[in-house]
Parts: C-alpha cells; sequence; structure tokens
C-alpha cells in the first residue's frame, strides 16, 4: 500500500472540484512538464483536449475547461493570484491564444480544441482524459492518457507507479492498525501520525504546513462570510453565508481573518445560534469554492466546508482553550482518516457518490474532534464510522454539473453529523460497537459499486434529473 500523507489529504487548490478542476489542472501541469523533459514544448503548434465520463458530463459546471487552460499555461493552483483564474482563461479565448508551459504562445480555440466526449467513458476510472500534441506538420509529439481519482489526485494510463523509498514506521492500512499501534505504544491518533509525517518532513515542517492550511481554511471563511453576490455558472444561486453571518455576529471591530476570529471566540452563544454559525462556516467555504476561489481539498473541494465548519466550533464553542497545538493534532486525525478512506474505498465522487467526499469529510471531522474533546483512540475510530455510516449511499447529483445544489448545504449538513457523530462516541464504549470502522468503509465501497452510474456526478440522476433549470454555460 502506497504510503499517504497528511498533505496528500488536505491540499491548497482551487474550487470548485478536485476531481473536476484540481485532478485535470494537475494533469495538463503534468503534461507540459512531460514536453519539457522530451524537448518538444518549442515545437509544439496545436493540442487537443478530450475529456470522457463524468469529466465530459459534468466539466463545463465544474470548470473542468478552466482548470485545463491553467494547467496547459504553467500555473500553479496553490501560488496563482485568484483573479487570475477567472481572467487568464478570458483572454484565451479572446484571443485563441495560450502560453504553453509560461513560454511557447500556441493558438488554442477552447471551443474546437477541447473535446467533450458526452457518451464515451474510459474503462479504468470514471474521470479520464487524454491530451494529445502536434507539430507544425501535424505530427504527433505526445499523446497522454490520465484519470482524475478523487481529491486532486491523477495517475497516467501505463505509467508504472515506483515504489514508495519512504519507510514509515507504522504503516496504516487499515483502522485496526492504528488502533493496535496506538495501544502498543500507549499514544494517541494524532502521536502515531506524526511519527509517521516525519518520514517526509521535520517536526517544524509539518506544524508550519499545518498551520499553512489551516490559514487558508480561515482565509476562505472569512472571505466567504463578507462577501455577497451570486455565484456564476447560470443557476443564480445567492450566497447566503454573509447575510447570515450579519445577522449572527455580535457588535466587534476587526480588520481581518485573525482579530475576526478573536471576536467569534469572546462570543457566548445559544445552542440554536450555534448551529447556525456552523452552517455559516461551512456555507462561507463552499460559496468560495463554487466561486473559484482559493481552499483546502479536504478530502475534497466539493467537501472542503466540512472539516474547517467542524475546527471552527472546536476553536469558538469548546469550554476550553484552543492554540496551535490542538488545530495541528486535529488536523493530523483528520488526515490520517481520510487516507483510510482512500486506500479502503474512494474519495471520488464519480466512483463512489457524495458519500465517497461529504461522508469522508465528515467522518474525518468527527475523529478529529473527538480525539481533541478527550475521546479515547477507539472512541474517535467510533465517531468517524458513525458519521460514515449516516451518509451511506448519500449520491452526488449536481444540478447543472455545478457544485452549489445540493453541494453547499451539504457541507453544513455533513458538519453537524460530525459534531454529532463525536457527542455520541464520547458518550459511549467503542468495545460495545457492533460495527467497526474498517467494515463501514468495506460497506462504503460495495455501496459504490452496487451504486447506479448516474448517481456519481454525472448530472444524469436525482435532483439533477428532476429540477428544470437551463444552465446556459452548460
Amino acid at each position: 500500500m502506497e504510503p499517504i500523507s497528511v498533505f496528500d489529504m488536505l491540499k491548497v487548490g482551487i474550487g470548485p472540484s478536485s476531481s473536476h478542476t484540481l485532478g485535470p489542472w494537475r494533469a495538463a501541469e503534468k503534461f507540459c512538464k512531460e514536453l519539457q523533459t522530451n524537448g518538444y514544448t518549442d515545437k509544439v503548434f496545436s493540442i487537443q483536449v478530450h475529456l470522457y465520463g463524468s469529466l465530459a458530463l459534468t466539466g463545463i459546471g465544474h470548470g473542468t475547461d478552466i482548470a485545463i487552460l491553467l494547467g496547459l499555461c504553467g500555473h500553479d493552483p496553490e501560488l496563482i493570484p485568484v483573479e487570475e483564474v477567472q481572467l487568464t482563461p478570458e483572454r484565451i479565448h479572446a484571443t485563441h491564444q495560450l502560453n504553453l508551459a509560461c513560454s511557447h504562445p500556441i493558438h488554442f480555440d477552447p471551443q474546437k480544441h477541447i473535446h467533450f466526449h458526452f457518451d464515451k467513458r474510459l474503462d479504468a476510472h470514471a474521470n479520464g482524459m487524454s491530451i494529445e500534441a502536434y507539430d507544425q506538420e501535424e505530427n504527433e509529439l505526445l499523446n497522454c492518457t490520465y484519470y482524475s481519482v478523487g481529491g486532486g489526485f491523477i495517475v497516467k494510463e501505463g505509467e508504472v507507479e515506483k515504489e514508495s523509498i519512504v519507510q514509515l514506521p507504522y504503516p496504516i492500512a487499515h483502522a485496526r492498525e492504528l488502533a493496535k499501534y496506538c495501544a502498543d505504544q500507549n499514544a494517541s491518533i494524532w502521536e502515531i501520525v506524526l511519527e509517521n509525517e516525519k518520514k517526509w518532513h521535520s517536526e517544524k515542517e509539518i506544524r508550519n504546513k499545518l498551520l499553512y492550511i489551516w490559514s487558508v481554511m480561515k482565509e476562505a471563511m472569512y472571505r466567504g462570510c463578507h462577501t455577497e453576490g451570486v455565484l456564476p455558472g447560470g443557476l443564480n444561486v445567492s450566497r447566503r453565508a454573509a447575510s447570515l453571518h450579519k445577522g449572527l455576529l455580535l457588535p466587534c471591530e476587526y480588520t481581518d481573518a485573525d482579530s475576526w476570529l478573536k471576536c467569534l471566540i469572546r462570543c457566548d452563544f445559544k445552542f440554536n445560534k450555534v448551529l447556525k454559525w456552523i452552517g455559516c462556516f461551512a456555507m462561507a467555504v463552499n460559496e468560495e469554492n463554487a466561486n473559484f476561489g482559493r481552499i483546502v481539498t479536504a478530502p475534497t473541494n466539493g467537501a472542503s466546508g466540512v472539516i474547517p465548519a467542524v475546527l471552527m466550533y472546536y476553536i469558538c464553542f469548546s469550554d476550553k482553550e484552543i492554540g496551535e497545538e490542538e488545530i495541528i493534532r486535529f488536523l493530523l486525525v483528520a488526515g490520517e482518516i481520510g487516507s483510510l478512506f482512500k486506500k479502503g474505498a474512494t474519495i471520488s465522487a464519480a466512483m463512489g457518490g457524495c458519500q465517497a467526499e461529504i461522508g469522508v469529510s465528515s467522518a474525518m471531522a468527527a475523529a478529529a474532534l473527538a480525539e481533541g474533546m478527550g475521546a479515547s483512540v477507539g472512541q474517535a475510530l467510533m465517531a468517524a464510522e458513525i458519521a460514515m455510516e449516516h451518509h451511506l449511499g448519500l449520491t452526488c447529483d449536481p444540478i447543472g454539473g455545478l457544485v452549489q445544489v445540493p453541494c453547499i448545504e451539504r457541507n453544513s449538513m455533513g458538519a453537524i453529523k460530525a459534531i454529532t457523530a463525536a457527542n455520541i462516541a464520547l458518550e459511549s464504549d467503542p468495545e460495545k460497537a457492533r460495527v467497526h470502522l474498517d467494515e463501514c468503509i468495506t460497506t462504503m465501497w460495495h455501496t459504490a459499486l452496487d451504486m447506479n452510474t448516474k448517481y456519481k456526478e454525472t448530472s444524469q440522476g436525482g435532483l439533477a434529473a428532476n429540477i428544470s433549470i437551463k444552465v446556459p454555460e452548460c
């Protein structure tokens, strides 16, 4: 089993979709690097892109075409100025000129050179794409097929996966292995995960990278809570987090995300308002995600609001003071739980429906919150199981292929379920549980295999098939 780092599960990226935006973006980047490695970049005269399966069916709504343009231009989703995410594709559409790998201008008309094969799916995965490069004489220089397998991960067809040189002190493929390591070492989950992460990074680097992840989450919530308007794509979905935030926050002066957070921590809220705040935090992130904003894939873009919302609940509404150390531990636990689902099932909605996105993020958040609130290892794993158990079979049916309806609200529901799961687990004896996390992950995968394809991010079933809304861009 290939080792998976916490930073594979928690990645900074651009919305709206990890598998349909971030994955194709990374694939286009990888293609450019292969051109450069082979000395082909300056010889390229034209490029053709082919999208299959779910990438074709919901590609426009998910910004797949935009992501491919940005990837071919050599932009990095972690570093690109957010305003350029829309401006660069607009320039390419207007001029039909693309600066390949930031160095070689070519003629490129997205309407003619990006092909959506709505009725064809590649065998290996629902999210398949190929990119072809030709010289001026129309000789093929390079032809690569990639699969976007969820969470921003990509696999190139025919590429043999290199054996990892990283040998973890605690290799983990199943929850029971994690529990055994914790018992043998008398350690919490975060301590075991930290020891594994030290094989990739120093402890200082791990700390700084996790705090950066948190800062991106925090900034996304802050922007979402202070931005009004209508989301792009044609559904005319109004942003709600800002108005909800305005009605909840008590009078307080602040100038940035950090001073805003201090205002929140000082406030005392009744149960009903706490519920509203959780929904506000989750929707704020996913409204940013739907607006091509910078968020953290956790473990996917479509589910990127759950973990920040639960972490904010932990920080703002806990009985104890929550500082950087607690935030770091929370993210370590969340990342490890996510990796268990990727290894044992899937985190791709195109393969498993929304249970693979909202369900997994809810399980990640539940375990992290439970351990942060003093749960035993067994109780933390139980919290993850409870959260996923009540997302089993959840379909992915984005209306118009846009990560807006029902996706934004689902993040709020996933966050609430995570908190409920953590509280139930804290009051339970895991030794008496009839279902273990490992069995729940297996069940999720079997459910995914049994699920009709139209409920797997195709916009051909569920709400997407029953709401008659015309989306011009699609």
